[in-house]
């Protein structure tokens, strides 16, 4: 296996396509960082423009299940559907890209290159 596919393996991706390896909830919680969970509170709740508390602040990634999620995540539609379908993120969806996702990408360009990688690589 290449260096860079090796690579890819260890990235945590969630359904949606969000980097959970990078994201600031996920590191505060494996890291038990209080003062991550306030920058990620306070860092949100701007670009959200919602009041999310620090103690808010403690997710697994949405791949997991019965462990604790970000309240968003929770309700994410996103999750259930690919949960329903059993696909490991949305880019082995035979409904790529759905009506949810292009939504989606409106706010997290991001997201939809890197299942744009995914689905080009099955």
């Amino acid at each position: 296996m290449d260096r860079q596919k090796e690579i890819k393996m260890k990235e945590l991706i969630s359904f949606c396509g969000l980097a959970c390896h990078d994201c600031g909830a996920l590191l505060a919680t494996q890291n038990d960082d209080d003062a991550k969970r306030a920058e990620v509170a306070q860092e949100w709740s701007q670009l959200f423009k919602v009041d999310i508390k620090p103690e808010s602040i403690n997710c697994h990634g949405c791949l997991s299940e019965g462990r604790q999620l970000f309240s968003y995540c929770e309700v994410c539609e996103i999750r259930r559907c690919a949960m329903e379908k059993d696909v490991m993120n949305c880019a082995y969806c035979n409904e790529y890209a759905c009506e949810k996702l292009e939504k989606f990408f409106h706010m997290a360009p991001e997201a939809k290159k890197r299942l744009d990688e995914i689905r080009s690589s099955l």
